[in-house]
C-alpha cells in the first residue's frame, strides 16, 4: 500500500482543567469545551486521519504552560513543535527564551503567541515594549503566531513591516466574519498583510467563524480562496484548531474540508498547504 501525502496539523491545543483553568471557556456556546482534552484524546484521531506531526499551540497567558507543553512534546512522537507563551514586554524576555530552550523538550519550541485578540488596544502589537519582545523572539530563531481579530490586522501589518526578520504566522486567517457572508474590510486588510514576504497564514478556524450548526464548505470557500490568492500555497498551512473545532466539526471533517478547499491546486501546492509550509516555517524535524 502506497502511503498518502504527508499531513502536518500546524495548530491544535490540549488542556487539563485539574492543572489549570481555561478562563476563556465561558458561556453556553463554549460549554462543550469545558472538559479535559489531552494528547491521548487527539492521537488516535490524528493517526487515523494520516497526520504525522503536529504543532501544539498555547491556550492561556500563563508562563508555566510553555514548559509543560515542551515536556509533553518531548514525550510525544506526534508533537513536533510548540508555540508557547512568554511575556513579550518583560525586560528579560531574551533570557527567558534562552532558559526555555534549555528545558526538557526545549528544542521543540518553534514560536510564541499572545492573545492579542483580547487586548483592548487595537495597536497593542505596536507598543515599543511589545516590538522589543518580538525582536527578541526573532533573535532566538522563533516565529510569532498572530491571533487577532479583523480590526487588528492593520496593526499586525505594521508590526510585520517593522520587523522584517521575524516571520509572522496569522492564525485562523485573521478570523473573518464567515457567519455574516461579508468579506470586507477583512479581505483588503488580509491582502495588505500578505503583501509582506515575512508573513504566513493558517487555513484553520474557519468552521467556528461560520454558523456552527449549518455551515457548508461553500460557506468557507470565498474566505479560503481569498487566503490562497493572497498568500499562495507556499505561505499557507493547514491547522485543525482541535479541540475548538469540535464546536462545529469533527477532526476528520475539518481535514476533509481543507482538502476540498484546496483540491483545485496542483499536487505540490496541496502538499505545501498540508505539510511542507509548516515544516519549513516552524523548522519541524
Amino acid at each position: 500500500m502506497t502511503p498518502g501525502p504527508r499531513i502536518v496539523d500546524a495548530h491544535h491545543h490540549v488542556w487539563d482543567l485539574s492543572v489549570r483553568d481555561q478562563d476563556w471557556i465561558t458561556g453556553e456556546a463554549l460549554a462543550p469545551l469545558r472538559r479535559d482534552f489531552t494528547l491521548a484524546d487527539l492521537e488516535p484521531q490524528a493517526r487515523a486521519a494520516g497526520v504525522s506531526a503536529t504543532v501544539l499551540v498555547q491556550t492561556v497567558t500563563v508562563a508555566e504552560e510553555t514548559p509543560e507543553f515542551l515536556a509533553l512534546a518531548e514525550s510525544s512522537e506526534l508533537v513536533a513543535g510548540v508555540v508557547g507563551w512568554s511575556d513579550l514586554t518583560a525586560p528579560d524576555i531574551a533570557d527567558t527564551l534562552a532558559a526555555l530552550r534549555e528545558l526538557p523538550g526545549g528544542d521543540r519550541l518553534v514560536g510564541l503567541r499572545h492573545q492579542v485578540q483580547g487586548e483592548p488596544d487595537p495597536e497593542w502589537l505596536l507598543r515599543p515594549d511589545v516590538l522589543r519582545g518580538l525582536a527578541a523572539a526573532a533573535d532566538a530563531g522563533l516565529v510569532y503566531d498572530l491571533v487577532v481579530l479583523p480590526h487588528q490586522l492593520p496593526a499586525a501589518t505594521r508590526a510585520a513591516a517593522a520587523l522584517p526578520g521575524l516571520v509572522f504566522v496569522l492564525d485562523h486567517a485573521g478570523k473573518p466574519p464567515v457567519a455574516t457572508g461579508r468579506t470586507e474590510p477583512w479581505a483588503d486588510d488580509l491582502r495588505a498583510l500578505a503583501a509582506l514576504p515575512n508573513t504566513v497564514c493558517k487555513l484553520s478556524g474557519l468552521v467556528t467563524e461560520a454558523d456552527r450548526r449549518t455551515w457548508s464548505t461553500d460557506d468557507l470557500r470565498p474566505y479560503a480562496e481569498t487566503v490562497i490568492d493572497a498568500f499562495g500555497p507556499g505561505r499557507l498551512m493547514f491547522g485543525s484548531d482541535w479541540p475548538v473545532c469540535r464546536l462545529a466539526a469533527t477532526y476528520t471533517e475539518v481535514l476533509d474540508t481543507a482538502r476540498a478547499l484546496i483540491q483545485h491546486l496542483g499536487e505540490e501546492e496541496r502538499a505545501a498547504v498540508l505539510a511542507t509550509t509548516a515544516e519549513r516555517v516552524y523548522g519541524l524535524r
